[in-house]
Formats: structure tokens, C-alpha cells, sequence
């Protein structure tokens, strides 16, 4: 069985920093693209980061390109999301999800491209 599972997430100030992790099983981790996606309330899901399988290659949605890093450890079977500078409307529930293969530079940014889906973990940003 397919799993993954997030951790990191919380409460914290506006400016204030959050590390996601996700820890995958029962796939081969690097046959696949990792992304990092969000939702918020009432809102559609929206892409937020990718990185290849062996992290040449990394992508950001331009609302926190700058803020955010993603980052994998593939011997660990892990891919986190550094979140510097939080600001209100980073305010979501936030999904790792297992991808296809990438072809070079050229990244999955859509959900539907995504095989596999943890279960969210909220992070919430005080203003």
C-alpha cells in the first residue's frame, strides 16, 4: 500500500517559518516526481512546489518562490517544504503528492498529473 504521510505542521506568527515532511512507502520514491500542493477554505487546490526524482530540477508557484524550499532525501524516502516568511493567506491545508516521471526540466504542476496523495496537514498563519 501506497502511503504518505505529512508532518510539521502548526500555528504560527506572520514571518514566522514552517518545515513540512512527508515520509513515503510502498513506492519506489525515485521513479517519481514529489509536489507540494494547498488548499485552503473555499478554495480550489493550487500547486505550490515540485522537485525531480533526484532534485535537479525544482518549480514554484510565484506567490511563494523566494519564501518557500523544497527539498528530498531520497535514501530517507522524504521530501519536505521549508516555509520562510509566512504570511496570512499561506493559511491551508497542505498535501505532498507522488507524481509521474519528470522529462528533464519540465515538471508536474497540475493535481491531476499526481498518482498519490497524503492527507494534508494544516498549517495556520496568525496575522
Amino acid at each position: 500500500q501506497v502511503q504518505l504521510v505529512e508532518s510539521g505542521g502548526g500555528l504560527v506568527q506572520a514571518g514566522g517559518s514552517l518545515r513540512l515532511s512527508c515520509a513515503a512507502s510502498g513506492l519506489t520514491f525515485i521513479d517519481h516526481a514529489m509536489g507540494w500542493f494547498r488548499q485552503a477554505p473555499g478554495k480550489e487546490r493550487e500547486f505550490v512546489a515540485v522537485i525531480s526524482e533526484y532534485g535537479s530540477y525544482t518549480d514554484y508557484a510565484d506567490s511563494v518562490k523566494g519564501r518557500f524550499t523544497i527539498s528530498r532525501d531520497n535514501p530517507k524516502n522524504t521530501v519536505s517544504l521549508q516555509m520562510n516568511m509566512l504570511r496570512p493567506e499561506d493559511t491551508a491545508v497542505y498535501y505532498c503528492a507522488a507524481g509521474p516521471r519528470s522529462r528533464g526540466a519540465l515538471l508536474p504542476k497540475v493535481s491531476d498529473a499526481y498518482d498519490y496523495w497524503g492527507q494534508g496537514t494544516q498549517a495556520t498563519v496568525s496575522s
